[in-house]
């Protein structure tokens, strides 16, 4: 009888539908390029605001070559600077990480009782009650190599560090801050009056430096209000960098007057 009902129920088929379609909106959609994304965010954001700042303030000089010598000076050698600190980052990384699972495995080895013991105080954290947990740990303890994986997971939270990341990570830093840093520069390239070439600059780079904070936000965070605030924040750091270089030079050239000639 019980199964004559279910056939016979007008609502079973479209309850059925109506559960496939909100576990398809639902399907969950993460980013794995967290790590290429925020080298990009850094090595722009660094792009847009030291070359520009540099360019603003070689500019109060009244030479255009004098700017874009300086300019592409610090460019070259910040893109290089940036890649190598990258570089370096994730070696640390690397080493880092294998350090730890050589520790972890040396204590797996050595103390396997309270190792064993700080499993059952991570899970249990999640409400897991002991004996439930009971199997669960005699399994994983079992093999080593799993054991010391979840230790690395669970109680380190370090992440291995793919083989190539060191060289990802350099080559687009570097390149996010080669292009970030070009923009300001444009026209200076094009324009022989240093001060037109500035303001035209001053424009181009609050422009872009708007849309960098707006993407860089709506991407990372996700709405359209941090969004906002990103574009709003990341034009404030660019005017205050340049401000301030200009400013700088500007006085120091007044008391020590440089020839551009």
């Amino acid at each position: 009888m019980s199964s004559s009902n279910t056939t016979l129920d007008p609502t079973a088929e479209p309850r059925s539908e109506l559960a496939k379609q909100v576990e398809e909106d639902h399907a969950e959609r993460h980013s794995t390029h967290g790590e290429v994304l925020r080298d990009i965010i850094l090595g722009v954001a660094d792009g847009l605001t030291v070359p520009f700042a540099l360019t603003a303030g070689l500019s109060s000089l009244g030479s255009s070559n004098l700017v874009v010598i300086g300019g592409l000076a610090e460019l070259f050698s910040g893109a290089i600077s940036m890649g190598l600190g990258a570089y370096l980052a994730a070696v640390s990384d690397s080493d880092h990480y294998d350090a730890e699972y050589e520790r972890e495995r040396r204590e797996v080895e050595a103390f396997p009782k309270t190792e064993e013991r700080e499993c059952y105080e991570i899970l249990e954290k999640y409400n897991i009650p002991h004996d439930t947990l009971t199997p669960v740990i005699k399994a994983l303890v079992s093999d080593e190599a799993q054991w010391i994986q979840f230790m690395m997971d669970f109680e380190l939270k370090l992440e291995k560090p793919k083989w190539y990341r060191k060289y990802v990570s350099a080559l687009t830093m570097g390149l996010s801050y080669l292009i970030g840093g070009l923009i300001p520069m444009i026209p200076y390239f094009a324009m022989s009056d240093v001060t037109h070439a500035l303001f035209v600059s001053i424009g181009i780079t609050a422009v872009v430096l708007l849309v960098f904070g707006y993407i860089k936000n709506w991407v990372t965070v996700g709405t359209k209000r941090s969004a906002f605030y990103g574009a709003f924040q990341t034009l404030i750091v660019g005017a205050a960098a340049a401000g301030t270089s200009y400013g700088i030079v500007r006085g120091l050239d007044s008391e020590h007057p440089v020839s551009t000639q």
